[in-house]
């Protein structure tokens, strides 16, 4: 008998250790998953909202935004502009995701291009400061009055000797028109929530127009790399000046495209939010409803069938767009 019930006692002394036992790594779990979260939503909001911080520096003059800018890869990336949503030239990510293409110089000339005092060929500037340009620069070259159908062209110099910069194909009709340099390396980003993962595509590399049936898997993953792990949705609105006249101050959160280039000059902020995602697991649902942002656009997790057997934490903020803010309300506009 005495065997029996300490049997029994141990028994439940071995039950209650498990419980204890699976209790505590629940918690551990839960606890890992949220720094995870953290780390991962915080990190890749701190990228996404450097990258646009620097949006528009060397294009935010109204005489290239909006324009259609025919890159060397020989890419039209449709309306320039220093940060644009759901643009046409980038695939859809994953449903109710938006996504975002970002575009800036790194020059250390002007921002506000280099005057065009003649053209002594189709493929040679003669402009105010030659020495602002160097070879390998990339410009692009707009005409003195803005065209109703704008069309550019992202060029390369190929030489500088004063006065004039030979570049690799030119431009006709550029007289008393403006040279703008975007430097060495311009960034022409493209980010997207693809499979779980924020994904960024630079289109002065490859061209990432490129949908997934048409290359081979591991082709896509090197043009689209994960740049930050189980983020779930991104959503983007541009805040707009709409007064009038316009005083260069906020008035209005949304996503409609500005139509004109004095509409482009009017965006001086993206509002962001990123949901990070738990990495575990849970057998039991956590989450109830889709968690909210301050924007108008709404965060939809339906794609994955046991979206509520994970945590997520929403990561936003407001990014002031400052190569255009900087500019004030432009000339004309």
């Amino acid at each position: 008998m005495e065997i029996m019930v300490g049997l029994v006692i141990g028994a439940l002394g071995i039950i209650i250790m498990l419980q204890l036992f699976a209790f505590s790594e629940g918690q551990k779990r839960a606890i890992t998953g949220g720094d995870d979260i953290q780390n991962n939503g915080a990190i890749a909001l701190y990228g996404l909202q450097r990258d646009i911080l620097q949006g528009g520096y060397g294009i935010s003059d109204v005489k290239l935004l909006g324009c259609d800018v025919t890159l060397p890869s020989g890419v039209i990336l449709g309306a320039m502009a220093p940060v644009t949503i759901n643009p046409p030239a980038i695939p859809p990510g994953d449903a109710n995701t938006d996504t975002v293409l970002v575009v800036y110089g790194n020059s250390n000339g002007s921002p506000q291009g280099d005057g065009i005092s003649s053209q002594p060929a189709t493929a040679s500037y003669a402009v105010q400061t030659p020495t602002s340009f160097v070879a390998n620069d990339q410009v692009v070259a707009a005409p003195q009055n803005r065209p109703v159908s704008c069309a550019l062209v992202l060029d390369q110099v190929a030489a500088v000797a004063n006065p004039n910069v030979t570049v690799a194909t030119g431009v006709a009709n550029m007289t008393n028109g403006t040279l703008y340099n975007l430097g060495q390396a311009p960034k022409i980003l493209a980010y997207a929530v693809r499979g779980g993962n924020l994904t960024q595509c630079d289109f002065t590399l490859v061209d990432c127009r490129s949908a997934e049936n048409t290359v081979s898997a591991a082709t896509w993953l090197t043009m689209w790399p994960a740049i930050a792990s189980n983020i779930v949705s991104l959503r983007a609105e541009y805040g707009r000046d709409t007064s009038v006249p316009k005083d260069a101050m906020v008035d209005v959160y949304d996503q409609s495209t500005p139509a004109t280039a004095c509409g482009w000059s009017a965006v001086y902020a993206l509002r962001i939010a990123l949901v990070a995602r738990s990495v575990q697991f849970e057998k039991n649902a956590l989450t109830t409803s889709a968690p909210a942002w301050m924007g108008t656009a709404p965060i939809v997790l339906t794609g994955n069938a046991d979206w509520q057997h994970y945590r997520y934490k929403v990561f936003q903020t407001v990014a002031p767009i400052r190569n255009v803010t900087w500019l004030g309300v432009q000339t004309g506009c």
